[in-house]
């Protein structure tokens, strides 16, 4: 083409192809852009900023030089997984130091490291010669600790050679509370410099106990961002209670984020949608506290609060957010009750957070439609809603607020609400339908009911005027709800003239079968539950059959098959999924599924005789370390692994 004269791409200015290249985050993008030519490979190694390394150790010294230019690094991947990275089985050099090096001098420039550190001799090893820049560490490891190291070695190297290191992620590190501490306390300099610690690890039973937190905390005083699992429940020593909730906003006042999780709520299985939402113990933390706590964090834009034991009457603890945290952007509330009280029309609580671009709620037990309702008056810049375990809401508590948020909703989920099945939750969702861009539902399956004429006579009010007058819908006049506050709600009706109802037109636009729009538009990530034995057969029929810009979808699996019938129909569903023509990737995940019944060869009850060598349950892997099938697991990975390789991939 140059020889007739025409511009390509390549004769452009290479400080513009440079800007191009930095733009493309896709990885077989890049990998194709590299073939071209060898200006082209060039310029892709230098801005490729990013790499995983997925290969066998024992291949480490035979990696590649010419990613110079990487800043993130991720090694946790390196097969066989689970082992150490420099161990003298998995790698052909005899000097594991040396192996190390290298590594180290093949990417001079990362200062985002990822890595899987089953013992500390792998850190120590790696940071020999620590890279000058590295300001971010991410340990993985599923394994229990070595019971040779002492308390505290895994993150001795790691705090006396990184003298950069300003953010560390332990949240898929196996260790023990009790580790990390002392480490803190014995390096001031580093433990100072700290602005992000994520402490939120899945494997702890009973997280960190109130002294850990406020040793942490004091030793990380200029702390942006706290992740951290620990135990509300008074019932354990250590629990976090008023003292601990205190000290955490005295000792970082400069806290951004902040998301303290119970470790009940690390689980991520559904509960029961018939339960009240009130756990059998409170947690102690009082009113006056909770004003004391959002006083002493003016920063805070994120906040989650995953308690899992009841915070009673928090609707007047909650309404000093507003005041006193000004810039939160993100709230999540677990188990959090009385946020809303809809009292007449005075806007209270959680309504009052008018900043509120995210909002989370799960398990709150007093929740009622005419709580939605106020935080869709209140609440009116939002543009994520999650609303999980709350029995009391409806369909039409939950179409008056999406109509309510309709100009800014764009991510909804909607799960274990024992009144909103799918066909429901979709049906609320109709007047966000055209631009709603993630969902999550639950596929229950109740069957397909009618309407009830919600469509047409949705709002009977001005929205306009809901300031002005004390007044609540006809049709959530008679409505109350358990463990709400006992004080007389305020009720008239007012139906405004039909010339000032104030409703998009839009939402008139019925194609016939009780649906305004039928086409989700806008819709490119979707998430669903289905119950073990369920299919998804029926998901088109809900309403979800027309998702013309649908680019990926995660569906979980969940419960036990073993005392579920044999179904009639063979297949799961999935070739439903041939409907949504950009669908480019889905994740099936059934790591909470049991029994195997279903899957089981002829005469077979189940795989109990094969899951310990072929290792399909996700919970059950890694063995624990006295188990010698681990050694056989990675034979079998081994074996499949270079089947894998030897067949050929065009990409």
């Amino acid at each position: 083409m140059a020889g007739t004269g025409e511009t390509t791409m390549s004769h452009l200015p290479e400080e513009i192809l440079t800007n191009v290249f930095s733009a493309v985050s896709d990885t077989r993008t890049r990998n194709a852009l590299s073939l071209v030519c060898r200006n082209f490979r060039c310029l892709e190694r230098r801005t490729r900023t990013s790499l995983t390394l997925r290969g066998n150790a024992r291949d480490l010294h035979l990696l590649p030089t010419c990613f110079r230019y990487v800043t993130d690094l991720d090694l946790s991947l390196i097969s066989p997984w689970g082992h150490a990275l420099f161990a003298a089985s998995t790698s052909h050099q005899s000097d594991p130091q040396q192996l190390a090096l290298e590594l180290r001098n093949a990417f001079p420039r990362v200062t985002s490291l990822a890595l899987y550190a089953r013992s500390p001799v792998t850190l120590h090893l790696l940071l020999l010669i620590p890279w000058p820049n590295l300001r971010h560490v991410k340990l993985v490891r599923w394994h229990v600790r070595p019971p040779a190291s002492q308390p505290g070695t895994d993150f001795a190297d790691l705090f006396h050679r990184c003298r950069s290191l300003t953010s560390l992620d332990l949240s898929s590190f196996y260790h023990w509370p009790e580790d990390l501490p002392p480490v803190l306390a014995a390096n001031p300099i580093i433990s100072a410099s700290m602005r992000r610690l994520n402490l939120l690890t899945t494997s702890f039973t009973e997280g960190f106990k109130s002294h850990e937190i406020q040793q942490i905390t004091a030793s990380c005083p200029n702390l942006e961002h706290l992740l951290l699992a620990c135990t509300f429940d008074s019932r354990y020593l250590g629990y976090v209670g008023d003292e601990t909730l205190t000290a955490v906003a005295s000792n970082c006042p400069k806290l951004t984020l902040l998301h303290l999780g119970d470790t009940a709520s690390l689980s991520n299985r559904r509960g029961d949608p018939n339960d009240s939402g009130f756990s059998d113990e409170d947690a102690s933390i009082s009113r006056a506290t909770m004003v004391e706590f959002f006083s002493g964090l003016p920063l805070l834009e994120e906040l989650v609060l995953d308690v899992c034991k009841n915070v009673r009457e928090s609707c007047f603890g909650l309404e000093v957010l507003n005041s006193k945290c000004p810039k939160l952007r993100t709230l999540g509330l677990r188990q959090f009750h009385g946020i809303c009280l809809a009292i007449g029309s005075q806007l209270d609580g959680v309504a009052l957070c008018q900043g509120l671009h995210s909002l989370s709620v799960t398990n709150c037990g007093d929740l009622n439609d005419m709580g939605l309702i106020e935080i869709g008056r209140g609440c009116s810049r939002l543009v994520k809603f999650h609303v999980q375990g709350c029995k009391l809401i409806t369909e039409k508590g939950l179409r008056t607020l999406t109509c309510l948020l309709r100009k800014t909703l764009v991510d909804v989920k909607i799960s274990c609400c024992l009144n909103l099945e799918t066909f429901a939750a979709l049906r609320a969702l109709e007047p966000i339908r055209d631009r709603i861009e993630r969902l999550h539902v639950d596929c229950v399956w109740n069957g397909m009911k009618e309407s009830d004429g919600l469509g047409q006579s949705l709002l009977n009010f001005d929205l306009n005027k809901l300031e002005d007058e004390q007044c609540v819908w006809e049709d959530f006049g008679s409505m109350d709800s358990e463990g709400t506050s006992q004080k007389k709600r305020q009720r008239c009706s007012y139906s405004p003239p039909p010339e000032e109802v104030e409703i998009d037109d839009s939402l008139m636009q019925s194609n016939g079968n009780g649906y305004w729009g039928s086409s989700w538009d806008k819709l490119k990530y979707l998430s669903l539950w289905i119950g073990v034995g369920d299919m998804l057969t029926p998901l088109p029929m809900a309403g979800l059959e027309d998702c013309p810009s649908l680019e990926e979808i995660k569906i979980r699996v969940e419960g036990d098959c073993r005392g579920k019938p044999k179904p009639s129909e063979t297949e799961f569903g999935l070739s439903i999924l041939a409907c949504y023509p950009k669908l480019t990737k889905m994740q099936l995940d059934c790591g909470d599924t049991r029994g195997y019944a279903l899957t089981a060869p002829s005469g077979q009850m189940d795989l109990s005789l094969w899951e310990r060598d072929v290792q399909l349950r996700e919970d059950y892997y890694p063995a624990p370390e006295n188990d010698m099938s681990t050694e056989m697991r990675v034979g079998s990975c081994s074996r499949f692994e270079y089947a894998l390789n030897r067949r050929r991939i065009s990409d």
